[in-house]
């Protein structure tokens, strides 16, 4: 895919879902903000992204992405705009439950094309981030937007750009090689 603009995305520190081994999506069921740590995690991030020269955020609205494109935002001096579009995944019946229940669930694999426990499938993410992607790709030409938002929607979205299927992506992507909390990557 040809983009008209640069694109960073980065995904949202350490939460208290990821300490607390919690499953988090929307809606959001319990107050989840960045830890100290997380905190920490963006501004090394912040600093980062400064030699970027970046002309837009745009974010998840879940909270702890917010938190996350505020602490950048503030150190770049730009404003974060909200879509919900960013969105982590919607769990259905397992958001706010431990994680280990994805385990059981087969999750991953299974979300590919099937709703599991009324969640949102891996297809149904990628139509709603590549939109936004078109969207924002078509509006703007020349600048350097950074993404942020979360582990899921950010993977899926790489293996669109790269030109990967769910299924390559997958297959080409496990788990140890997906984004990192705060970490940074170019979209390309």
């Amino acid at each position: 895919m040809k983009l008209n603009n640069t694109y960073y995305i980065l995904r949202h520190g350490e939460a208290v879902s990821n300490v607390k081994q919690v499953v988090s999506s929307w809606p959001e069921k319990f107050k989840n903000p960045l830890t100290q740590h997380g905190k920490e995690m963006v501004m090394a991030a912040a600093e980062m992204l400064k030699e970027k020269k970046i002309d837009m955020i745009f974010t998840s609205p879940l909270l702890r992405a917010k938190e996350t494109a505020r602490i950048v935002g503030k150190e770049l001096n730009i404003q974060p705009k909200f879509d919900k579009r960013l969105r982590e995944v919607g769990f259905g019946a397992v958001n706010g439950r431990p994680a280990e229940e994805l385990l059981y669930l087969g999750f991953e694999k299974e979300r590919l094309k099937n709703s599991i426990k009324r969640s949102e499938t891996y297809g149904d993410v990628l139509k709603r981030v590549y939109a936004f992607l078109k969207e924002t790709d078509k509006k703007y030409k020349g600048k350097t937007i950074l993404i942020v938002s979360h582990q899921c929607p950010l993977w899926i979205l790489e293996n669109k750009v790269r030109g990967f299927s769910l299924v390559e992506g997958l297959k080409m992507n496990p788990k140890e090689k997906r984004i990192g909390k705060a970490e940074v990557r170019e979209l390309k």
